[in-house]
């Protein structure tokens, strides 16, 4: 895979708090029913699973995660502290027990904390890669044999056109902070075969790689023992 432009990195307090307060929750409930029919192909989880969200914002899909799995251990990781003192804040709200890291990517990568994962979820990562491979190191290198992963992010259209009517259907209701965040995203997510390539060429032919509607993509499995 080529190396995409990147959105801009968050910054500034009223660029988080529009992520917190923005309106995502029929995409997030996607996700939650993405992982269900992840684990419904799968073997279950253990009975007190360790459930990693990457790249997980302001805590949407983590707080989820914790309402579907009331007994695993739940961590959200991002880069952003900013991001990570909104997840806090919501999480200590509704009585959740989960822990959050401030960490890159990068970061992750060097530590030993997915080798224990049970389950490994990503929402928002796949457009924020600087260096394709290190996401796909999460699954090849790190996740135990086993482990569950599933990924969702948004697709690359496959034209301009089609990339400029869904800016136009979808930037009116998106609060005026985060439209720019939308169109780079856009421009900078994967298109499915793509990913499907670049799975074959890193021996993870055991993800399959599927799409949801015009502007999601899901790769998803059971890391081959």
């Amino acid at each position: 895979m080529q190396r995409r432009l990147e959105p801009e990195l968050m910054n500034g307090d009223t660029q988080v708090q529009a992520y917190a307060a923005a309106d995502f929750s029929s995409g997030d409930q996607a996700t939650i029913e993405a992982i269900q029919r992840l684990l419904s192909r799968t073997s279950p989880l253990p009975p007190n699973p360790l459930v990693v969200d990457l790249g997980c914002g302001p805590g949407n899909i983590t707080l989820r995660l914790a309402g579907l799995f009331p007994k695993a251990r739940i961590i959200g990781i991002d880069g952003a502290e900013s991001m990570l003192a909104v997840a806090r804040e919501r999480a200590q709200l509704q009585q959740l027990e989960i822990s959050f890291l401030c960490q890159t990517l990068q970061e992750v990568l060097r530590g030993a904390l997915l080798e224990q994962a049970d389950l490994i979820v990503s929402n928002s990562l796949l457009h924020h890669l600087h260096q394709p491979d290190l996401l796909w190191m999460v699954t090849r290198d790190l996740a135990a044999p086993g482990c569950r992963t599933l990924h969702r992010d948004l697709r690359r259209p496959a034209s301009d056109a089609e990339i400029q009517q869904l800016l136009l259907k979808h930037l009116p209701s998106a609060p005026e902070v985060l439209q720019h965040d939308f169109a780079a995203s856009l421009a900078a997510a994967f298109e499915p075969q793509e990913v499907t390539a670049e799975l074959h060429r890193l021996d993870l032919d055991e993800l399959t790689v599927s799409t949801e509607d015009e502007r999601y993509l899901v790769v998803s499995g059971l890391v081959k023992s």
